[in-house]
């Protein structure tokens, strides 16, 4: 059973139809470990607790290579090896899609103090 099969009807075509342009960009929230092969500029990553080497996110926690203003890749020629793996529209894509898509459908959470 695919991804879009369990969302509602809505939800799932907005899902099964992964293209750059109605993309709200979810992957680049990701943590994007790098490879020694990676080349991309110190400037762009940074340390995790447990001494992996990451892409940085910026206030938000989108990665600070994300050019905010076009909603692409700054670095896309020179992205790291994990970036160029991800396949928009394969099955994790779509996961991480219906998983932003459930947490947009039940909104912010109320806490009551």
């Amino acid at each position: 059973m695919t991804v879009a099969a369990l969302l509602p009807q809505a939800a799932s075509a907005d899902v099964a139809k992964a293209e750059c342009s109605s993309c709200d960009a979810v992957c680049c929230r990701l943590t994007v470990v790098l490879q020694p092969e990676d080349r991309v500029a110190g400037h762009f990553t940074t340390h995790t607790e447990a001494g992996l080497h990451v892409m940085a996110r910026d206030e938000e926690g989108w990665c600070v290579a994300l050019d905010s203003k076009r909603m692409c890749c700054s670095i896309y020629e020179s992205r790291p090896a994990i970036c160029r793996r991800f396949r928009m529209g394969g099955p994790y894509c779509l996961d991480i899609r219906a998983d932003y898509a459930d947490r947009r459908a039940r909104g912010i959470p109320l806490v009551l103090y």
